[in-house]
């Protein structure tokens, strides 16, 4: 049987202090330049170097104030303030790269569908068939307030939302155009046929839409699908929608237990196991040697800021670390909430304090590190892929950009060495690539139903 080839996204954010916190301090460190539109090409073409399938950049609308009642750390330690917009990033990237696929991560309750639905097509265009969406449904109180609501709606009551969001979508994307609409016949002076355009009609509970999607079917149409979300409702929804799914796993059992999950999900919904990707977040310091590895550990480690994370945790969970005392247990009660709800059970399984919580934020983030020489990563990798039953990683920055670039210089080819990593590009879209079945969502995924009829 054929070794599983892995996947890989690298994993980013249009701001300084993305997951692991306080590492801008580090005298190589880059990323207080993401300003500056020769960090984010420059970053592109590392990627494509290293063959990564994406760059999947996270993005958030709120500030983290829950940490003290305030925005003081995250201001102090940019802790994803300040963030600016991933999608203006995707043209500049694209340009100085031929491959490189984008996951931009764009909230579905906060656009209006029949705008967004625009701007991405115009991106997919734009980059030949690259795009994808990363789907969130929000979770900060503060972004709700800023866009004039009193506060964030119900865990459960967001997805309903963003279902709907996505039907109104699919009918933009899929049906509004018919794949032989165009005609671009200068002679008989037609560019478009009228007969193969039509106007969507959308009534429903939160969305109400009359109208033609002003872009002509892109590449892909619809986007390729990113989810995050580990939830019993988010997992419902990922059954529903996703084709790559971005879970948080603290090793290889629960990868396995999220996968299978997951993968079920998907059957229930009427798809197939495959028909989803599962990526995992992780951390990757390589050295030529594991003694290496271990001593840029360190040296990172050293600027890194554990209250910043803690900062990040409270936003994440909607408690307030700070006041907390070391040994107090992190999560008291058995309720929901609004909170992200993966990193409640793992605190709440675990029995954590705030101590615990320290210990884990040596880095300044909580995903798992993988420190050594290129045969210790390649090995931990494999074993993550097969025992966790997961088809990929993102890979989180430390100190930019030279994570990015040992990755690819050391541990890249020890994985082609294995089988385990492509040598090449293959053509096509971001869609085609990821799982070879063409350009365009079909059967039996949901959006189907929304497709022009074959019989106008």
């Amino acid at each position: 049987m054929p070794k599983k080839e892995i996947r890989l996204n690298a994993f980013s954010m249009n701001c300084v202090g993305h997951i692991n916190h306080g590492l801008w301090t580090h005298p190589r460190d880059r990323s207080a330049e993401y300003k500056t539109i020769g960090y984010w090409t420059n970053l592109a073409q590392t990627l494509e170097r290293g063959l990564f399938d994406a760059i999947f950049m996270a993005d958030i609308l709120g500030v983290y104030d829950v940490y003290g009642g305030s925005v003081d750390v995250p201001l102090r330690e940019s802790v994803q303030l300040p963030v600016n917009d991933p999608m203006m990033l995707v043209s500049a990237m694209a340009a100085a790269s031929k491959h490189l696929g984008f996951g931009v991560t764009v909230n579905a309750n906060a656009e209006p569908p029949y705008l967004f639905a625009r701007r991405m097509s115009t991106l997919d265009h734009l980059t030949s068939g690259r795009m994808g969406w990363n789907i969130v449904t929000g979770y900060l109180d503060s972004a709700a307030r800023a866009i004039g609501q009193s506060a964030m709606t119900g865990h459960d009551d967001r997805y309903d939302q963003a279902d709907e969001a996505l039907e109104l979508l699919y009918k933009l994307w899929e049906g509004s155009w018919a794949d032989d609409a165009v005609r671009a016949d200068k002679q008989c002076r037609i560019y478009a046929d009228p007969a193969r355009v039509r106007a969507i009609d959308h009534q429903s509970t939160f969305y109400q839409s009359q109208g033609y999607h002003l872009s002509e079917p892109s590449p892909q149409r619809t986007p390729v699908l990113f989810q995050a979300g580990s939830s019993e409702r988010g997992r419902a929804f990922a059954a529903r929608h996703a084709e790559c799914i971005f879970i948080s796993a603290t090793d290889r059992t629960a990868a396995q237990r999220t996968s299978r999950l997951l993968r079920a999900e998907a059957v229930k919904a009427g798809r197939a196991p495959d028909d989803i990707k599962i990526f995992v977040g992780i951390n990757v310091i390589p050295g030529r040697t594991d003694s290496e590895a271990r001593e840029k550990n360190a040296d990172y480690c050293s600027y890194a800021s554990p209250e910043a994370g803690l900062a990040h945790f409270s936003a994440g969970s909607g408690i307030d670390l700070e006041s907390l005392a070391l040994d107090d247990p992190i999560i008291k009660d058995s309720g929901k909430g609004n909170a992200i709800q993966s990193g409640v059970q793992t605190a709440r399984e675990r029995g954590w304090t705030k101590r615990h919580l320290l210990e884990s934020l040596v880095l300044g983030g909580r995903y798992p590190t993988f420190i050594g020489s290129p045969v210790t990563i390649a090995d931990e990798l494999e074993a993550w892929i097969d025992e966790g039953e997961i088809d990929g990683f993102n890979l989180t920055r430390t100190v930019v950009p030279e994570c990015y670039e040992d990755f690819v210089d050391l541990v890249i080819p020890e994985l082609q060495s294995r089988g385990r990593y492509k040598t090449g590009y293959q053509e096509g879209t971001l869609r085609s690539r990821l799982f070879g079945k063409g350009d365009r969502l079909a059967e039996p995924h949901v959006a189907a139903q929304w497709r022009f009829p074959t019989d106008l």
